[in-house]
């Protein structure tokens, strides 16, 4: 199986991006692609500029990494309840070219924060949405107070009820 797997964020520390990773990790038997959404920066979004500019060969590029892949993990930086910025312009731009973004790809989501709901607002809203947009969502998780439960030295997630969480919702690859 070919997993693509990415953080929801632009930040060069993001802990989404140290989750996903260690979640995809948990598949041994795949081969993972880790993209990073600084390499897909384009102009925000507006109708205005789609008309200027047309399809940004960058938002045709992350399509195509989508279509090559099998699976889809993606771990959800929380910016004020909702999705960062970085995230939706890329979706904006990407469901212009194809409004079906996700492919009929299964999916497993994730998200994380320092705080106790641990992303759990954009979680909800990208698994409201996922489906509508071609997501196959397999199975989602939230980790709460990251730094309280997540090693960055190790990569790994300290928390031993957390962790099998985790492994049983990466799983779900699997059946």
């Amino acid at each position: 199986m070919k997993l693509l797997a990415f953080a929801a964020s632009s930040s060069r520390n993001s802990i989404n991006k140290a989750l996903v990773s260690h979640a995809a990790s948990l598949l041994a038997t795949t081969e993972t692609e880790i993209l990073d959404l600084n390499d897909f920066e384009m102009p925000l979004f507006s109708v205005d500029r789609e008309r200027e500019l047309g399809h940004p060969e960058l938002a045709r590029k992350f399509l195509d990494k989508i279509a090559s892949a099998d699976a889809l993990m993606i771990s959800f930086a929380e910016h004020n309840g909702s999705y960062s910025a970085a995230y939706k312009n890329l979706f904006d731009w990407c469901s212009r070219v194809n409004p079906k973004v996700f492919q009929s790809k299964p999916m497993v989501l994730l998200s994380t924060s320092p705080g106790g709901r641990g992303g759990a607002s954009v979680l909800a809203a990208a698994l409201t949405s996922a489906p509508f947009f071609g997501g196959v969502v397999k199975a989602s998780l939230s980790i709460p107070n990251f730094n309280d439960n997540f090693d960055l030295e190790s990569g790994r997630l300290k928390n031993p009820e957390l962790a099998a969480k985790l492994l049983d919702a990466v799983s779900a690859f699997l059946v």
